[in-house]
């Protein structure tokens, strides 16, 4: 097997880690970004790097002879400061192109997301031609696709650049959507937002990580260069079936209460307010970001990714759910 070098920012993250699973499964030499170590990765034979995303000379130094970057650490979330998300998701997104700059790091993958395009509105089969969106609502979506924009143009300096949009990446050691969803459903404090019969793209984080690996070759051989890419199953859910059939498989019981979307935006304006003047550092319990996309479709058209990256779901999706949810009961 090819011995190739790799760097995987935020290697030791949900989908990070499935990355670098998959690269050492091929024989590659790993190399990870990070605040803190992972023993488990490290035991395995994967360089750890400490520092700052932002830092570039911290990236410069973890990429040096690496043939390739995954670029997957971002800050995530709907709430935070301003200068938090600029630093992290722009500046540390400008720190990965400036590094493969200077250390002749050829090829570029970097994990974005569909709230690049989010403008909200609906979005039913949509593909790559959407534009960048507007009326953010949330820093995370407006530093993802300033972060996007600069990994596309890049390959004006030789870079070989691709950018991936995964939608609600969920799965085993998922520490971000499903735990957060079982705490408010255990709480009583889960409601569907809408009619509830809104239909949203999920992506199995196997999928996510199986389509991560492809593009890298897509671009190895000529491929992708400066494309972004949406990433699902393939085929839509209707979000509230979806989450309430993981609840139930889980032992706990389904969510019925309905909040109409007006009701929700406007509870989310008026806590976004409180939150903001009294500088409360967690996140409010809604905002119009969460209530717009909990409430409206969101499913793309991934046949340009099927069509060159070979986009296949690892997993049929109700059946990995079912699989999933009866682990979460048994724990």
């Amino acid at each position: 097997m090819s011995q190739r070098r790799v760097l995987v920012t935020g290697g030791g993250g949900f989908l990070g880690r499935a990355i670098v699973e998959r690269c050492l499964a091929r024989g590659w030499n790993v190399r990870v970004t990070g605040r803190k170590a992972h023993t488990d990765l490290t035991t395995r034979g994967v360089e750890f790097f400490a520092g700052e995303i932002s830092d570039c000379q911290h990236i410069r130094q973890a990429a040096r002879d690496c043939e390739a970057i995954f670029h997957v650490a971002a800050k995530a979330g709907v709430w935070g400061p301003r200068a938090e998300y600029e630093r992290i998701n722009v500046g540390g997104t400008q720190s990965v192109i400036d590094a493969c700059k200077a250390e002749g790091v050829p090829y570029l993958v970097h994990t974005s997301t569909p709230s690049v395009v989010f403008n909200g509105e609906s979005f039913r089969g949509a593909d790559e031609m959407l534009p960048y969106g507007r009326n953010w609502l949330c820093h995370y979506a407006r530093t993802k696709a300033e972060a996007e924009r600069r990994v596309r143009t890049a390959i004006v300096y030789g870079l070989r650049t691709c950018s991936l949009r995964p939608h609600l990446i969920w799965g085993p050691r998922d520490p971000h959507i499903f735990p957060r969803i079982l705490a408010r459903a255990r709480s009583g404090r889960l409601s569907i937002i809408g009619d509830g019969n809104n239909q949203v793209d999920v992506t199995h984080v196997d999928t996510a990580a199986d389509a991560h690996l492809n593009a890298l070759e897509a671009l190895m051989a000529g491929r992708a260069n400066g494309q972004a890419y949406f990433l699902s199953q393939g085929e839509p859910v209707r979000l509230w079936e979806f989450v309430n059939r993981l609840l139930k498989g889980a032992g706990i019981k389904p969510v019925t209460r309905r909040i109409p979307l007006p009701v929700a935006y406007a509870m989310g304006a008026t806590l976004e307010v409180a939150w903001a003047t009294l500088q409360l550092n967690d996140e409010p319990p809604m905002t119009r970001f969460v209530a717009t996309e909990l409430a409206k479709d969101h499913w793309f058209n991934v046949t340009a990714a099927r069509r060159d990256l070979q986009l296949r779901p690892a997993h049929d999706t109700w059946e990995a759910l079912d699989r999933l949810a009866a682990q979460l009961r048994s724990e």
